[in-house]
């Protein structure tokens, strides 16, 4: 009635959704916030995300975090709206057997990963690390092959043709026809060869290898003419005898069998005999040897009638022949050292024979001069 009357109403407390704005009023951060005339609001904050948007695209290589393992794979934290998911098949190029995300990536390591899809409807990214490291490992391999060395790598499968090696964990092809001395059979995975590179194309995605061409590189370094080698006959042609040795084929020629004429060279070799041959020539480059064994006989046609005994004596022979070689070196450098000492006593008897003033050129040249200027 009072209040009808014009009289001031009686004062009444917070109502229930002051209490709760009040109580509820969102997330306090722990660090107060300067509310002053330089405070950022929230305008200017969104304005500020916005500006700081991350453009991502396909096949962009970005850096992010392994944050936690999910469903066969890794989460990363790239920056993005959404976390990346890292699928354990793209995770590592180099996977060995029984090998899981958890030991292919560790938590809380920073990675290189390239953005490999659009976004999904939640917003997330497949990112791969496998094909940053299959990139490199092309890079690596043909920085190899410019140098044109000798590296070793694991085989890790056979099949008909040949054997599969891992190079910088690349599966590398190594034609049966380029393995020295062995099989493409099951013993050989898990042995490492030396090998060096037959083919490479990244474009085709092919990668050949030969262990024979490793091989021949090694044990041409090491040979010198003269050497005393031994191996098996591998081919009979009417010119002469292909030898293999050590994985590299040497040529007996017809002419260097035996001092003395063979007219039928199957009569002396068979296919699959062992030879002791000596190194006559050899080309490093392209890993050919020529072989003698008339070298090896102390009579002409020792090869022809009792080729054995040749090769049971091959080492005293071998060792005779350079003994014999070297004394017709030195014999050779001291005729050279007479002619040259004789060519000498030659021009010293010549010079015998001239005047005094021939000892100086200018002589006459320096009388004309002062009668010009007397």
């Amino acid at each position: 009635m009072a209040a009808a009357m014009g009289e001031e109403a009686p004062e009444h407390g917070p109502t229930r959704f002051d209490t709760y704005k009040k109580k509820y009023s969102g997330y306090r951060t722990a660090v107060e916030i300067d509310e002053g005339e330089d405070s950022i609001s929230y305008e200017d904050f969104d304005a500020a995300v916005t500006k700081s948007t991350y453009s991502m695209n396909r096949n962009d290589v970005v850096k992010g975090t392994v944050v936690q393992y999910d469903k066969g794979g890794a989460v990363v934290d790239i920056g993005a709206k959404s976390s990346a998911f890292l699928p354990v098949a793209e995770s590592a190029l180099i996977q060995p057997a029984g090998s899981n995300i958890e030991t292919l990536v560790n938590l809380d390591d920073e990675v290189d990963v390239q953005i490999i899809s659009e976004e999904d409807e939640n917003g997330q990214l497949l990112v791969s690390v496998r094909r940053i490291q299959y990139r490199a490992a092309w890079d690596t391999i043909a920085a190899r092959q410019a140098l044109d060395g000798i590296f070793e790598a694991e085989v890790v499968d056979v099949n008909r043709g040949g054997a599969i090696c891992l190079v910088e964990g690349l599966r590398a092809f190594l034609p049966g026809s380029h393995l020295t001395g062995m099989l493409a059979t099951e013993e050989l995975i898990g042995t490492f060869l030396p090998l060096k590179f037959l083919e490479v194309n990244q474009e085709d995605n092919k990668l050949v290898v030969s262990n024979r061409k490793a091989v021949v590189e090694q044990q041409m370094t090491d040979l010198s003419r003269g050497d005393l080698v031994q191996g098996a006959v591998k081919a009979l042609k009417p010119y002469g005898a292909f030898v293999e040795v050590g994985g590299m084929s040497g040529l007996l020629h017809i002419s260097q069998i035996s001092y003395d004429r063979i007219d039928d060279l199957e009569a002396v070799f068979q296919v699959g005999d062992m030879v002791k041959c000596m190194i006559i020539d050899h080309d490093k480059v392209n890993g050919r040897i020529a072989l003698s064994t008339k070298t090896l006989e102390n009579e002409p046609g020792d090869m022809i009638k009792d080729k054995a005994k040749v090769f049971e004596m091959a080492e005293e022979t071998a060792a005779k022949y350079h003994e014999r070689m070297e004394a017709e070196r030195k014999a050779r450098e001291e005729a050279a050292k007479d002619i040259v000492l004789g060519l000498g006593d030659s021009l010293d008897d010549l010079g015998m024979d001239d005047d005094d003033d021939s000892d100086d050129p200018l002589a006459e040249v320096s009388d004309d001069l002062d009668s010009v200027l007397g």
